[in-house]
């Protein structure tokens, strides 16, 4: 794609957008249900294209915790297609009437819910970030515009042809959707000085990434720099809730940014987790990096360095610091955290409100997971990116949060005097 061709893009995203706006909600709902059957009739021809990145990543050596990210099967295709479903059955901002007051002179001033207009996606290695932000984007009435990383070329054409073909057959204005099809950054550069076309940048991926795109735009980025996630095991805690929580949230999808990434235990326990759920860990492949104290309880954790404490490893690999109380737990998450996710598992009440108070990140659990930190789970049938900002969005971002307002005033003739 040439420099011309490249801003014509975001200009007819533009001229969609306006279009858009105006799309009952009826259509876009009968369009997001017919791109959850096309996807599913289409299946095969998305392995088939899934395949081809597979190859390429394999021969890159990408991480296993990668390559699963960038997977695609049946039951993932199936859940794909259940998350567009999902969209399509919540209630839509667009149009809402946010609050509304009426002035001594008679004039009445509603603040109603519009959409943000077109909106810039770059991503990584997960597919299925394309049928996300196709769906979020659609019900919000903004236009997208999708950049996903060469690992994930075929994959990322193959989902965009086959939902854009279905949204355009149910009366989906043209040029709502757009996808990159080159791999240089070049085109990504053009589109980070088109501020009078573009609204917003939300890159997903890595940390390096991120930066590279805030240093970059001169369009507003809302971003998560990384998921440097903590659970915190209270001497309090269950210890058979405490166990289930953590394996869960380091070993389901190690690969991804709501996993945690530092364990913290109070010392009063640290011995006996250690020596039970500690190896357990071990046994599952995860490189365990620990302070001094941890490495005394058991055999095989490494000795943690700094620079462990604020890494984002998306691998199998758990760092692990032993506290004296819940408050040392806090000031080490709120200073080397990355205000994304953490919890902790405690029975004392006092220790609950205290950390859910004091941690200052976008999402903070009570003996739960951190692998619930995710659109889809939250009921808001799928996330456009989880946001560690304060401005405007933080934590999942979905329906409410592709929205802004404007500001409608009717009147019967008043003038100001």
């Amino acid at each position: 794609m040439n420099k011309k061709n490249i801003i014509q893009l975001a200009k007819n995203a533009r001229k969609a957008s306006f279009e858009l706006g105006s799309l009952s909600i009826g259509m876009k709902r009968k369009a997001l249900f017919l791109m959850a059957r096309a996807l599913v009739k289409n299946g095969k021809y998305i392995i088939k294209e899934n395949k081809k990145d597979l190859n390429f990543a394999n021969n890159k050596g990408l991480s296993k915790a990668m390559l699963d990210r960038l997977t695609l099967n049946d039951k993932r295709i199936k859940e794909m297609a259940d998350s567009l479903k999902q969209v399509a059955r919540l209630h839509c901002y667009v149009g809402e009437v946010v609050s509304m007051r009426k002035r001594p002179n008679g004039l009445i001033i509603n603040k109603v819910r519009v959409p943000i207009g077109v909106i810039f996606i770059i991503y990584e290695a997960r597919p299925n970030v394309t049928s996300d932000c196709m769906g979020l984007c659609l019900m919000s009435s903004n236009a997208l515009i999708l950049k996903g990383g060469s690992e994930a070329l075929n994959s990322n054409l193959a989902l965009f042809n086959v939902l854009s073909e279905a949204a355009y057959k149910a009366g989906v204005p043209k040029n709502s959707f757009s996808i990159l099809s080159t791999t240089e950054r070049k085109a990504v550069d053009i589109l980070f000085n088109q501020y009078e076309d573009i609204d917003l940048v939300i890159p997903r991926g890595g940390e390096s990434l991120i930066r590279s795109v805030v240093a970059k735009s001169k369009i507003p980025v809302i971003k998560h720099y990384k998921g440097v996630c903590h659970l915190y095991i209270d001497k309090s805690a269950d210890f058979g809730m405490a166990d289930k929580i953590t394996l869960n949230a380091k070993l389901q999808r190690p690969g991804v940014c709501n996993a945690i990434e530092t364990l913290l235990i109070h010392k009063d326990i640290a011995e006996r987790f250690l020596k039970s759920t500690g190896k357990k860990l071990l046994a599952n492949g995860v490189q365990l990096r620990g302070c001094e104290k941890s490495r005394r309880f058991l055999k095989g954790i490494k000795k943690a360095s700094l620079k462990d404490w604020t890494t984002e490893y998306l691998d199998l690999i758990l760092s692990v610091r032993i506290v004296s109380n819940t408050e040392e737990a806090i000031n080490h998450i709120n200073t080397f955290g990355s205000h994304h996710s953490d919890a902790i598992v405690t029975k004392s009440k006092v220790n609950a409100e205290m950390f859910l108070k004091k941690v200052d990140s976008a999402c903070v659990y009570e003996n739960a997971s951190t692998r619930f930190t995710d659109g889809y789970q939250f009921g808001m049938g799928a996330e456009i990116g989880i946001s560690t900002d304060r401005l405007h969005a933080r934590g999942p971002m979905a329906l409410e949060e592709l929205s802004t307002y404007k500001y409608v005033i009717r009147g019967r003739g008043q003038i100001r005097k």
